[in-house]
């Protein structure tokens, strides 16, 4: 994975991670694996603590994650009963040649170097199977209070880029298809918090920084008109789902 630092810096975070972090709506998940049986197995590839991972179990496939942080493990198993994490990443997954009929990724594909990620994961693959990156993209123009949570923390809605530059997986694989699904999640002001706590801006800035990271966001809950005074509020999501066949 490229950047170890940041795509490493959750592990520490791990218990956080799997609380705030939203789920991926169940259709998204479906699209990715359009065609595949309910025996089908699934590799989550760079897994995390298994948010991804639950879903593919809801919709009655098996699972196999392979995460590469010790703590992001150690939740994952925690968390997900009858499932162990396997270390790996995308560069080097611990699977047999032909092994998998997909493999999805929920976050995590920017971390890849992606020309070796992609002969690993067509490796894994058996001939026809498919490889499925998903992202969980804050929505700015379904609220306005999410374009200033995104100046105050540091992140962006970046689903343009990801359209531009997710644009194929290599000669292994066949056309790339892409999908959008509209995602919102219910949260209380502390946990829109945590869910900043787990990003990989927060987790590697200095005390200060965190601080004011923190006093801006809470400003922003305590002032803005769609979020004053509420217990609860929708932060909306669109999820990007893209996905190509193994040759």
């Amino acid at each position: 994975m490229a950047d170890h630092t940041h795509a490493l810096s959750f592990g520490a975070a791990a218990s956080d991670y799997d609380r705030f972090r939203p789920t991926y709506p169940q259709e998204a998940v479906r699209w990715a694996l359009d065609g595949l049986s309910d025996s089908a197995q699934v590799v989550d590839l760079g897994a995390g603590t298994g948010i991804l991972t639950r879903v593919v179990r809801a919709l009655g496939h098996q699972v196999r994650p392979v995460e590469p942080d010790p703590g992001m493990r150690a939740q994952l198993d925690a968390a997900t009963p009858d499932v162990t994490a396997l270390a790996g990443n995308a560069e080097s997954m611990p699977l047999p040649d032909g092994s998998a009929d997909a493999v999805l990724v929920g976050q995590a594909y920017h971390w890849f170097d992606k020309e070796r990620a992609h002969a690993e994961v067509a490796r894994v693959l058996r001939p026809g199977g498919t490889f499925a990156p998903i992202w969980n993209v804050r929505d700015e123009q379904a609220a306005s209070w999410v374009v200033e949570l995104s100046r105050i923390a540091g992140i962006r809605d970046n689903s343009a880029d990801l359209l531009k530059q997710v644009t194929g997986f290599g000669p292994a694989f066949g056309p790339m298809e892409v999908a959008q699904f509209a995602h919102r999640t219910l949260l209380t002001p502390e946990e829109l918090l945590g869910m900043l706590h787990t990003r990989s801006y927060w987790l590697t800035a200095s005390g200060e920084e965190r601080d004011e990271v923190d006093r801006k966001a809470r400003n922003l809950l305590a002032s803005h008109p769609d979020l004053a005074g509420r217990e609860t509020f929708e932060l909306p999501y669109r999820t990007l789902a893209f996905r190509a066949r193994r040759r």
